[in-house]
């Protein structure tokens, strides 16, 4: 930690910087040299012509590239390597050429090009399939989206109605802001996109939102992105003319046949289905006295025909369910091995909501003879929305390592990533210009889960800020340490789910309104008495543990051996639990709160330092983001002391930091989350 707030000595004198608005993301190439690509195709494909056009206009060697198709096995793999004609891409098809394309653009702008010297190289996607959750609704609105509105702006798009028609767009505009959009991801691997909301309205599969559909899907074709779409289970009854959405009822099948059959008339390409069903309210099978299984082979038989898949969604909870770190594994562990190949259970990465820290599910061991998939959330519903800047590949990361601990055979088919996204219509895409930086790593980690969060950090800030090492190291490390940092402010030791109720944004362990079910309840989590804090769940308690294979469930289940990162997601442990460090539990859930607000107030400083060598708009937007995220850290810190304190009637450590508040003032005000673009908002009472 000394590295990264030690403050630097810089020269200010000869530096002057362009103001830049974000827009660009990792994409600031220079262009302007109009170098010499050809390609062995004599009718090169769009998306053959968009990786020339992208090298042409970009790469600044003086050297020849050119661009062989029909080379290679996999189909978006490919090859670089030098040759005495120049530097030639190779994969067997014109996607792996487009990936081909800007990681050599990649390689330009962040100075690894010189590796191509002395070796080739090859990539192979870990991921099949990398496909970003768009939480958007009809409306404009997004769902825990905090950087605007919805980019589809589904008023100005002109339907297509006829498959291979030209469609001339309201909104010029628009059409580019997509086209972007699809560059954007092109450049770092993802392969396909989920329009809208997993809380879906029957709306999106009217005729007409499938010919905007259609539309959005002609311009991010070729760019090598599959459109799928969130369906609402009761559709049939909602937009149909049935009064069922029974799946097992021979109308309701014919019903999703033929919707399934018109939007591949306009989407021959269609990749599939995205499905939330019986959860929070939403329909699905069970209203039918029907299973999981039920519904996701009906739809799976109506796609199959044309190639397309369901992704079923495994997020599901009762409130009379027990413990519902539980829920989702009690309830599909049964159906193991009954679902059709081309459904795919959709999991979240943890048990149960994208808590900063969670472990993994054990759904992923359960489920041994079906496809499954993690779904990670980028956008920042839990970690500060698009004010609070904390890096996230750290944590997708330790989740592939909790799931590497057990081998559970997963040969069915195509392997897939989902990650729900956190892009809006503002001009820097996501809010905060660090932001771009869980995009960016999201796209990165789906093509190579092998790349560490470091080498990610520095290709995103080399290309999105400057490659300047004095700006480059200093924000390395800041983002590496950023997670951490804000998993110690908000919920150390394995606490979770004690965010304010409805925006989850700052802290309410006290929370509970009136006429709420338990488990929306942070006491349902934190469970704090005067012996102690923190869930038990290992044999004696809700035995979540016991869904884990070995040795994680030992792990787990013994307070001696349990990660004390996780201590209190797995135990109810004592306020005078000893830890590691020969210390209680109540003096280090104290020191985790502190050791996060320190951190957070260096991050200031730290960015401080580099002002010289950014543009002065993207200096300021993070400044004072940084700043805010100094005071909602110190909240957090209070609020939770204090409120913990009742419970353990200990005296706070003398090494904390004096409370500034009190808990009844806490107790009365919520954090605020607006004013998410003013420069300098009060500090709360």
């Amino acid at each position: 930690m000394k590295k990264l707030f030690t403050i630097v000595l810089l020269c200010l004198s000869a530096l002057t910087v362009q103001a830049e608005d974000g827009h660009s993301l990792w994409l600031r190439y220079k262009g302007g040299n109009h170098a010499t690509v050809c390609t062995n195709q004599k009718k090169p494909s769009p998306t053959l012509v968009i990786a020339q056009k992208e090298l042409s206009k970009n790469w600044q060697g003086d050297e020849k590239i050119i661009l062989v198709q029909g080379e290679g096995n996999g189909k978006e793999s490919f090859t670089l390597q030098r040759t005495d004609e120049g530097i030639q891409a190779s994969s067997a098809t014109d996607k792996g050429l487009l990936y081909a394309a800007y990681t050599l653009l990649r390689m330009q702008e962040t100075g690894e090009i010189d590796q191509l010297t002395t070796t080739s190289i090859t990539e192979t996607p870990s991921n099949d399939i990398r496909i970003l959750n768009h939480w958007d609704n009809p409306n404009g609105t997004v769902e825990r989206g905090y950087a605007g509105s919805s980019l589809w702006k589904w008023d100005e798009i002109t339907p297509t109605l006829k498959a291979g028609k030209e469609v001339k767009w309201k909104n010029a505009e628009l059409k580019q802001r997509i086209t972007d959009y699809a560059r954007a991801n092109a450049s770092i691997g993802i392969n396909a996109t989920v329009l809208n909301n997993v809380n879906a309205k029957p709306l999106m599969l009217s005729s007409d939102m499938i010919g905007k559909t259609a539309s959005i899907a002609d311009i991010l074709r070729p760019y090598g992105i599959k459109v799928y779409l969130a369906v609402n289970f009761g559709s049939p009854h909602g937009i149909g003319d049935l009064d069922t959405a029974d799946p097992l009822n021979p109308e309701v099948v014919k019903w999703w046949q033929k919707k399934v059959a018109e939007i591949y008339t306009l989407i021959p390409d269609f990749g599939g289905f995205l499905v939330k069903a019986n959860s929070e309210g939403e329909p699905g099978p069970m209203d039918y006295n029907r299973t999981h299984v039920d519904g996701a082979n009906m739809l799976a038989d109506a796609l199959h025909p044309h190639g397309g898949i369901v992704m079923w969604r495994s997020f599901v909870y009762a409130s009379d369910g027990g413990d519902r770190a539980n829920q989702a594994y009690t309830e599909f562990k049964r159906f193991d091995g009954q679902f059709r190949n081309n459904v795919i259970i959709q999991i979240k990465n943890g048990p149960i909501d994208f808590q900063p820290r969670e472990p993994i599910s054990p759904l992923f061991f359960g489920l041994e003879k079906t496809r499954t998939m993690p779904e990670f959330q980028i956008t920042q519903e839990y970690t500060g929305h698009s004010i609070h800047t904390c890096f996230l590949a750290p944590m997708w990361k330790e989740f592939f390592g909790f799931q590497s601990m057990c081998s559970t055979p997963k040969a069915y088919g195509q392997k897939l990533l989902a990650g729900v996204a956190n892009i809006g219509d503002d001009i820097n895409w996501c809010g905060n210009d660090l932001a771009q930086a869980n995009w960016y790593a999201f796209g990165r980690l789906a093509w190579n889960e092998e790349l560490s969060s470091e080498q990610i950090a520095r290709e995103f800030l080399a290309q999105t800020f400057t490659n300047d090492p004095k700006f480059v190291e200093p924000i390395t490390e800041l983002l590496l340490h950023s997670r951490e940092t804000v998993v110690s402010y908000m919920m150390p030791l394995g606490l979770h789910h004690i965010f304010a109720g409805g925006h989850h944004y700052g802290p309410e362990p006290w929370c509970a309104p009136k006429g709420w079910r338990e488990d929306w309840l942070p006491r349902y989590y934190h469970r704090a008495d005067n012996e102690g804090i923190g869930f038990d769940r290992t044999h004696n308690g809700s035995k979540n543990t016991e869904q884990y294979p070995e040795p994680l469930r030992s792990l787990y289940d013994n307070i001696n051996t349990c990660p004390e990162n996780l201590l209190l997601w797995f135990h109810h442990a004592s306020w005078n639990h000893l830890m590691s460090n020969g210390l209680t539990l109540w003096h280090n859930l104290c020191g985790k709160y502190e050791e996060g607000a320190q951190q957070a107030e260096k991050f200031v400083e730290v960015w401080k330092q580099v002002k010289p060598y950014i543009d002065s708009e993207r200096y300021e937007s993070m400044l004072w983001r940084l700043q805010r995220q100094a005071r909602d850290a110190w909240w957090w810190h209070d609020a939770c002391i204090l409120y913990f304190q009742q419970f353990s009637q200990l005296p706070i450590p003398s090494c904390i930091t004096p409370m500034q508040f009190k808990l009844d003032d806490l107790m009365k005000v919520k954090l605020p989350i607006d004013n998410y673009r003013a420069p300098k908002p009060d500090m709360l009472p």
